[in-house]
């Protein structure tokens, strides 16, 4: 099988390069950290990511970024939003000939609202790839970690290199589908995080499933309404890399954005829930960035307005939640009418 070099060693990127391992894949995981790398190398354990987990021997850690992708035909990047165009920059020294490459990363940079895919576009060289691929979908690395039944998307402008992604991944616990619509995969991966900081603030306030339920659903119709602004499918966000996401995230123990919003409803600051989770909370910059362009482009968000004042202008969780609860009346169907003629007028 062909050689694949996975960038960052966090929890996602160990979990990831499970998979590929148990696909009889030579994995390369590149870590900036080097005791990291001399740790997973001598006890195949990354007792800080994913401490339970016993990695397989197939998985060879690297500190050195050229050695780890020398000759391989595929990159997975798997490390947090602000880290990608440093991150590629350094691709680009060590690179010296084509590859597919693949990006795990949920999130949006704040103040240009760039996906993912579109940092990656502009740091590397197309002479280094065919079309960059997305991979998303509702999965914990502590549940692939311990191959727990688990079912993703791969998406890209190109469906043969998406097809490539799918065939490297696919295996009997890791279950990969392919999407045409990239922006709506993209946008849905990130854009719930947000919805899931909501979700731990809710229960963190000690309010219950009814209230949750409500803020997921409006939620979703968020999300649906600035994916379908910058030209996803409406139909990609009732799918697993929209409300499959959204309920894993906004429901699990395992989800950071969902502790961090917990952490936060209960009275913490955001300083503190940041210090005391230890780990990147990728919702945080994506309401940010969020947050920005529904202001310039007028695009109704209140979740995301609400979380925002939260995070940013130490808005009161109860007085924002209360906020939400008590807006002008309107009709539901509203929204999904307006999204789906917005999509498919002309």
């Amino acid at each position: 099988m062909g050689k694949v070099a996975v960038i960052g060693a966090g929890s996602w990127g160990s979990a990831l390069a499970m998979v590929l391992a148990d696909n009889s894949h030579e994995v390369r995981l590149w870590t900036h950290k080097q005791d990291q790398a001399i740790e997973i190398n001598k006890n195949h354990i990354n007792s800080k990511y994913l401490p339970e987990v016993k990695l397989p021997n197939e998985i060879q850690a690297y500190h050195d970024l050229k050695q780890a992708v020398d000759g391989v035909s595929a990159i997975l990047l798997v490390v947090p939003t602000k880290a990608i165009r440093g991150v590629c920059r350094q691709l680009v020294e060590v690179l010296d000939h084509k590859v597919t490459i693949i990006h795990g990363t949920k999130g949006l940079e704040p103040g240009t609202l760039k996906r993912v895919s579109e940092m990656i576009e502009e740091e590397i060289p197309k002479k280094y790839y065919d079309e960059v691929v997305i991979l998303s979908g509702p999965s914990h690395a502590e549940e692939v970690g311990n191959r727990q039944p688990t079912t993703v998307t791969v998406s890209s402008n190109n469906i043969a290199e998406a097809e490539k992604a799918q065939d490297l991944f696919i295996n009997e616990n890791f279950r990969v589908y392919t999407s045409p619509d990239m922006i709506g995969v993209e946008l849905g991966g990130a854009l719930k995080n947000i919805i899931a900081l909501g979700a731990g603030i809710s229960d963190g306030l000690g309010y219950g499933d009814n209230a949750k339920a409500a803020l997921m659903t409006r939620g979703l119709a968020e999300i649906s309404r600035l994916g379908t602004s910058m030209g996803a499918n409406p139909l990609t966000f009732i799918g697993l890399a929209g409300v499959g996401d959204l309920i894993v995230t906004c429901t699990s123990v395992h989800s950071r954005n969902w502790k961090a919003g917990n952490l936060l409803g209960k009275g913490n600051s955001l300083d503190d829930v940041l210090d005391e989770m230890g780990m990147v909370v990728e919702g945080v910059r994506t309401t940010k960035a969020t947050y920005q362009f529904a202001e310039e482009q007028n695009i109704e968000m209140p979740i995301t307005n609400g979380i925002y004042r939260i995070l940013f202008e130490e808005a009161k969780p109860k007085d924002v939640v209360d906020q939400l609860m008590t807006r002008m009346r309107r009709h539901e169907m509203e929204d999904l009418s307006n999204i789906l003629s917005d999509k498919y007028s002309g």
